[in-house]
């Protein structure tokens, strides 16, 4: 039985033509002699894995016990690039809250107008998209509304935008209802995004993600700086080091999904998707979390502010 290199392995994920949307799972070599299997389900922190980036895309690896190079039946393969799920083109920013904890800046903007270094949340979540290839947007508005779309109308945008209005507070999940059903193409996949985060990752990995583990929903999972230092100990519990403001070892929802059609019909009319939507979908096992490998901040108090204004401006 013969042994494969890796760029042979590698030439073996080609699609069978029979499964056009799936790849052979095959195993490729890892460090120290090990042998490894192309798969998709992998979860834990990424330094738990080994990592490879074939061409343009990536794949995920766990070990497997050492065996001759083989093919199973066709699985689904999480090496971007080579799945031909549709791309994400359209979107929902959640911006109707009344940001309480931002006041007096919420006074007289909305929460999404906020400026960081000069710039609206909301007008950099846009171009953000726009640059993910997201062509439609549906702005959710509430709180100052007539504001906020007087702003957005005064000025060219990098996408075609509609904004809706909710005649009474629809919660966060109701909230994502009634703007997905203005959605242009409703039988399409969308992002949705709340309207105070200030990101930037790589959208398309997140959206075909979502579609290798066909899942209804992905959410973007975030890992946070701690608002204190922390300080590390050796075996014997002796100091060696102090930590300023590390992220969080927890990742939380960051606020950014990606959704499957169905996804209309399974959000509450009224009420908070968290509680209600996500649950259901978790004990199905058709909800799964994206780990966000890129800038992300929640934009919910005046610190927050000052902290994303030096970071942007030290590129970070």
């Amino acid at each position: 039985m013969r042994w494969f290199s890796l760029d042979e392995a590698l030439a073996l994920t080609l699609p069978d033509p029979r499964y056009p949307d799936l790849l052979r799972r095959v195993l490729l070599p890892g460090p120290a002699g090990g042998w490894w299997r192309l798969g998709v389900d992998v979860f834990g922190p990424l330094s738990d894995w080994s990592h490879i980036r074939p061409g343009r895309g990536g794949a995920y690896m766990r070990p497997v016990r050492r065996e001759p190079l083989g093919i199973s039946q066709p699985v689904p393969c999480s090496v971007r690039g080579m799945m031909s799920a549709a791309p994400v083109r359209q979107a929902v920013i959640l911006a109707g809250g009344q940001g309480s904890r931002l006041k007096p800046y919420t006074d007289t903007v909305p929460k999404v107008m906020i400026e960081i270094a000069g710039r609206c949340i909301i007008d950099h979540q846009l171009e953000w998209l726009a640059e993910a290839g997201v062509t439609d947007v549906v702005v959710s508005a509430g709180h100052l509304s007539d504001v906020l779309v007087s702003h957005l109308d005064s000025r060219e945008q990098p996408v075609r935008l509609q904004s809706v209005i909710e005649d009474e507070p629809l919660g966060r999940g109701g909230g994502l209802k009634y703007a997905g059903k203005h959605l242009p193409h409703p039988d399409q996949s969308w992002y949705a995004l709340n309207g105070d985060i200030w990101t930037r990752f790589d959208l398309g990995a997140m959206a075909a993600y979502n579609a290798e583990r066909q899942a209804v929903a992905t959410i973007g999972l975030a890992r946070p700086r701690m608002p204190w230092g922390v300080v590390e100990l050796d075996e014997l519990g002796r100091v060696t080091d102090f930590v300023e403001s590390p992220p969080s070892p927890y990742s939380i929802n960051g606020g950014i999904y990606v959704f499957a059609p169905e996804i209309l019909d399974l959000l509450p009319d009224v009420g908070d998707h968290e509680r209600t939507t996500f649950p259901s979908l978790a004990k199905q096992r058709r909800l799964a979390g994206f780990p966000i490998e890129g800038y992300w901040r929640a934009i919910d108090t005046a610190k927050d502010i000052a902290e994303a204004a030096r970071e942007f401006a030290a590129g970070r």
